[in-house]
């Protein structure tokens, strides 16, 4: 399969290129980082380098690569969840304008699938009508929604003690996202407290 991966170098993409790769995907890895791209043209990935923001170039960039597959794990958060607030409007933007353009990128690519990452739970920062919006825009374009726990492990704000429920560690989480690759659509919860349907 060829997969588009939007946020390949965040805290879960970069977990689930080497379980693409193992699997034989052929994989466009997009980041907006300059500095990562030689890293990830070494681990055998074609590195994109583009803005979400940047229709126009992310539309080209999805095109040229003409993926079955494109998977959003794109999110703008801080390393430090002290500096979260800060950081929600930015993510929003990500979950609305960013998941737009995603899907309106697939679409011109004729891409089959599209798959995104949410969040498992349901009241807090994060919440409300954006997280909704992302939802069901993915939803109704016929894609797959994987609503993941609160990530604990390396690199995560809970490396050494795991979060209060709905949590999944990181490592886990890439794990249990690869079966949705080719796995049936509709919403579905990624976490210690529930199992991978």
């Amino acid at each position: 399969m060829r997969i588009f991966l939007a946020g390949a170098t965040g805290v879960i993409g970069i977990r689930l290129l080497p379980l693409m790769l193992a699997e034989g995907h052929a994989i466009a890895a997009m980041t907006r980082t300059p500095a990562k791209i030689d890293g990830l043209r070494a681990i055998g990935v074609t590195p994109v380098l583009c803005d979400l923001f940047d229709k126009t170039s992310l539309t080209a960039a999805v095109k040229d690569f003409r993926p079955d597959l494109v998977v959003h794990q794109v999110t703008d958060l801080p390393d430090r969840i002290e500096e979260l607030a800060a950081f929600l409007p930015r993510n929003n933007r990500v979950r609305s304008e960013g998941t737009a353009n995603l899907l309106s990128a697939a679409r011109a690519a004729s891409a089959s699938g599209f798959l995104a990452q949410s969040i498992a739970w349901r009241s807090g920062p994060g919440t409300g009508p954006v997280l909704d919006a992302h939802e069901n825009g993915v939803i109704s374009a016929g894609g797959t929604v994987l609503r993941y726990g609160q990530f604990y492990g390396p690199k995560t704000f809970y490396e050494y003690d795991p979060p209060v429920a709905p949590r999944i560690h990181v490592d886990e989480a890439a794990l249990r996202t690869m079966p949705f690759l080719a796995g049936p659509r509709g919403t579905f919860n990624i976490t210690d407290e529930d199992v991978a349907q």
